[in-house]
């Protein structure tokens, strides 16, 4: 018995056609032909009757030309898909059943589960991209409707795609997938503002504000519109994002930063914690990790996307000088962002003298006679008057050097904004022994606190592959997987140690040969010296720090010889440098995650990395050097 014809039509895009794996024949594929097969499989029951037919793509013929026309079109559907596929009587056409699949029938599949990602790949274009037949009214008016439908579903896939991508921690793969929904249609709102995120979250701001400005014009030129308030409001974030007071965006010739794999469980949680934020219920998350396992980067991915929301952030890090600094950590969040947030005016005047006191920009704005409130007392005011405003996330990295009066206040602050949009959200170095100070916070959490503790491990394998892959695209299969062994062998899966030595390798750094495993069982980067890592490891971090430009090199050289935190001020007059030539490598250093930053200066994101710098790559004479520039 003879298989039966396969034919596979193309529809969302460009027609294509294949019969049997092959083109299909030229005959095919002619205007009317390939009209009359889409229109019998899109039909109900894949019939319809010979005066229809007829009524669609002929009328412009007397009636004799026009039922021979459809005659010979039907003879070359029958040839190239067989009798038994094209059904025909005195008053019916039908297509049986399985004689051709469609793409846009598959893609219904998937839009319909939801399968957003499987969807977007069979988007291509417009409904039968380039095929018109002037002449024929009522099947122009048909393709007309389809594309219409098509187009929306089209575009709802592709940004369904990127935000998902959004939230697995890919933001170049959402800016691919928003980027092609831009191009199918320049007057969406919803695929220029997923565009603009995507992009902004990938550190490209100037390239979302173009998107902004394009559909701006193209809602101008073609339907006499302006932008909606979301997609003015969203621009508008995105011209004034900010760490700090600082603007957030990729200097320039910085190399895209790694893709957040094998964190994708974790930031859902996060963004899901952060919309129970927004519903009113006050949420407490402990973000815990070794160092390097990349509790920071989790940390900056959800601040990037709350930044871009109706919201207040304010974001601070603590370092082991800050625990002898009596309310440093308020002081930090109020620099932050607080200080300056909507709504603030609304606290109690005792409550902005206490924060005045802490904060000299704030006590010059907010000068009042009250008496000041305790400090505790005036950040649980001052941040329940914010969140009359809008959502308010304050973050805290490194929450384990907290001085002891925020620490002790934190529970408090929770409870006092319980049935407010506040969300309190804590990076702790697991693994060190101050993060035992915590506990009373962690006990808490699901009695008279609502959140959750998440706990990072060491990246598996397979996320190790798909970083490789990003690294070193070059690579073949049994390449790929020798590197990973090795990476897996000297870092242990530490995600700080693994991309430094991918990126390194990508640079044409070799991998000795004979290298042993580390680290030595239970051991992590709190108790590592430089003399404890592989060779690979510390070769990959002078590497690194070998390719930057003079200035950034200086500028790294001086914070690790200065201290735990250094504000650009103190790395200008320690390296000699002028302020802008310092603000850039900075801006720089943080992008390729040296240093991370709050308003109060930078820090090393990995302490051990610092003290790899001043073994290796800084002298004693250097330091001292840029220790008395400063004095000086």
């Amino acid at each position: 018995m003879t298989a039966p014809t396969r034919v596979y039509c193309r529809a969302m895009g460009p027609a294509c056609v294949s019969v049997n794996g092959a083109d299909a024949p030229p005959e095919l594929l002619w205007r009317k032909h390939l009209a009359l097969l889409v229109y019998l499989a899109r039909s109900p029951r894949r019939s319809r009757t010979r005066e229809h037919l007829v009524g669609l793509l002929w009328s412009d013929r007397d009636e004799q030309q026009a039922r021979h026309s459809l005659s010979e079109a039907l003879r070359v559907l029958r040839r190239v898909l067989g009798d038994d596929a094209v059904g025909v009587d005195v008053d019916q056409i039908r297509l049986r059943a399985d004689a051709v699949a469609l793409d846009c029938d598959r893609f219904a599949e998937l839009y319909a589960r939801g399968d957003w990602a499987g969807a977007a790949r069979l988007v291509e274009g417009e409904f039968l991209e380039g095929l018109s037949i002037s002449e024929a009214n009522e099947f122009e008016s048909w393709l007309g409707a389809e594309r219409t439908v098509w187009r929306a579903q089209g575009l709802g896939a592709l940004v369904g795609a990127a935000e998902g991508e959004l939230a697995r921690g890919d933001a170049p793969a959402a800016v691919r997938l928003a980027l092609r929904a831009v191009a199918f249609d320049l007057t969406s709102e919803p695929a220029a503002r997923a565009a603009m995120r995507a992009l902004a979250l990938a550190g490209d701001r100037a390239g979302a504000l173009r998107v902004a400005a394009d559909v701006a014009g193209a809602l101008r030129e073609r339907l006499a519109a302006a932008p909606g308030p979301e997609t003015l409001r969203l621009a508008e974030r995105i011209r004034d994002a900010r760490v700090g007071r600082r603007i957030l965006a990729a200097p320039p010739a910085a190399r895209p930063r790694p893709p957040l794999v094998g964190r994708a469980a974790e930031l859902a949680k996060l963004v899901a914690a952060w919309d129970r934020t927004k519903a009113g219920r006050a949420q407490v998350v402990l973000v815990e990790g070794e160092p390097g396992e990349g509790k920071t980067r989790l940390l900056e991915e959800l601040v990037a996307r709350v930044r871009l929301d109706d919201s207040t952030v304010a974001a601070a890090r603590a370092v082991q000088a800050d625990r002898d600094r009596e309310w440093s950590a308020v002081a930090g969040l109020v620099a932050a962002g607080l200080g300056e947030a909507p709504g603030l005016a609304g606290a109690p005047a005792g409550a902005l003298a206490a924060l005045g006191v802490l904060d000299p920009e704030l006590g010059a704005r907010f000068r009042t006679t009250e008496r000041a409130l305790p400090v505790g007392e005036a950040l649980s005011a001052a941040v329940r008057a914010v969140a009359q405003e809008r959502p308010v996330l304050l973050a805290l990295d490194d929450a384990h050097w907290l001085d002891a009066a925020t620490l002790a206040t934190l529970p408090a602050l929770a409870r006092d904004s319980a049935r407010r949009p506040v969300m309190l959200l804590c990076g702790v170095g697991r693994g060190a022994p101050e993060s035992a100070r915590l506990d009373d916070l962690r006990a808490r959490l699901g009695r008279d606190l609502e959140g959750a503790v998440i706990r990072l491990g060491r990246l598996d394998a397979a996320t190790l592959s798909a970083l490789a892959a990003w690294a070193l695209p070059s690579y073949g299969a049994d390449e790929a997987a020798r590197l990973v062994r090795r990476v897996e062998r000297d870092t242990a899966g530490i995600a700080l140690l693994v991309v430094a030595m991918l990126e390194a390798v990508a640079e044409g750094f070799k991998l000795a040969p004979d290298a042993p495993a580390w680290p030595s069982p239970m051991q992590t980067l709190v108790d590592s010296l430089p003399t404890d890592l592989p060779p690979a490891v510390v070769g990959t971090i002078c590497l690194r720090f070998r390719h930057l430009v003079p200035a950034a090199q200086q500028a790294l050289a001086a914070a690790a010889a200065l201290g735990a935190r250094v504000s650009a001020d103190q790395l200008a007059r320690a390296t000699g440098l002028d302020r802008q030539t310092v603000a850039a490598a900075l801006d720089f250093l943080e992008w390729e995650r040296w240093l991370v930053a709050d308003p109060r200066g930078y820090a090393f994101t990995a302490p051990i990395v610092r003290a790899v710098l001043l073994q290796e790559m800084v002298t004693p004479g250097q330091a001292r050097r840029y220790r008395d520039n400063l004095a000086a």
